[in-house]
């Protein structure tokens, strides 16, 4: 059973910069495709990005050039680097990850696709 435990989330002003943290444990190869989705208040969940087996990565139109996901399998870490953070990027973010192996891991893949979701941790920007 992968457990997955978010970190990093706070207050910034507009322009500023966060790294979301996502430890796991008991990797296998089923958690092949891991990610990073977000909820605001009021809205539907949305993907942001997601990262394979091999560091390919993919992102949500929104993010792309702001955001960098990454991974360090040695520290059982996900990542989750935020840049110029704007008002519309408040919401509460999950790091999620495959409960089966995916042959195509990509930010189009809905919540359904991800078996395993960490707690959420809160980000919040004012302008």
């Amino acid at each position: 059973q992968l457990q997955l435990v978010e970190s990093g989330g706070g207050s910034v002003q507009a322009g500023g910069s966060l790294r979301l943290s996502c430890e796991f444990s008991a990797y296998t190869s089923s958690n092949n495709c891991m990610g990073w989705f977000r909820q605001a208040p009021g809205k539907e969940r949305e993907g942001v990005a997601t990262i394979d087996a091999d560091g390919d990565s993919s992102y949500a139109d929104s993010v792309k050039g702001r955001f960098t996901i990454s991974k360090d399998i040695a520290k059982n870490t996900l990542y989750l680097e935020m840049n110029n953070l704007e008002p519309e990027d408040t919401a509460m973010y999950y790091c999620v990850a495959s409960r089966v192996y995916l042959v195509w891991c990509h930010i189009s893949l809905g919540e359904t696709d991800f078996g395993y979701w960490g707690q959420g941790t809160q980000v919040s920007v004012s302008s």
